[in-house]
């Protein structure tokens, strides 16, 4: 059994749960907040699908460094078989927790942004920040590969 392999899919299956927990933290705000403007009978924005769906990019963070780079690394030296389970596990729970705190961050911007309808761009500022640490995650795990 190649362990390089198993770190290539774990890092994107792990990233993904880690996206779906932030993906729902994030919706059940959104969908909140389009409650609170229809009970007021105010146009629900849209533009709160944005905080629902950030924590997505995550999902694709694993699958850029699980199939595009972990993959090929551990086909080609599967001597270092462990290195790569270790990474692959390590970078996916960045990349979770990642997700899950941008979901986090995103459902408070949501209830803000639909409560007032002030303040989208500086919410969305924050969930960047929180993106930020994913890619982190990804990139120094993708150098550490070479």
């Amino acid at each position: 059994m190649n362990l390089g392999l198993l770190g290539a899919g774990l890092v994107m299956g792990i990233a993904a749960i880690g996206s779906a927990i932030g993906i729902g933290i994030a919706c059940q705000a959104v969908i909140g907040a389009w409650k609170k403007c229809y009970t007021a009978n105010k146009p629900a924005p849209m533009t709160l699908l944005a905080f629902g769906g950030a924590p997505l990019t995550q999902t694709f963070y694993g699958y850029i460094l699980g199939f595009l780079f972990m993959k090929p690394a551990a086909l080609a030296n599967p001597e270092n078989g462990s290195l790569y389970l270790g990474i692959g596990i390590a970078s996916g729970l960045a990349i979770a927790f990642s997700a899950i705190a941008q979901g986090q961050a995103g459902a408070s911007g949501a209830d803000a942004t639909g409560e007032t309808g002030k303040g989208f761009v500086n919410y969305m500022m924050i969930v960047g920040i929180c993106e930020t640490v994913a890619i982190f995650a990804m990139v120094l795990s993708m150098i550490s590969l070479s």
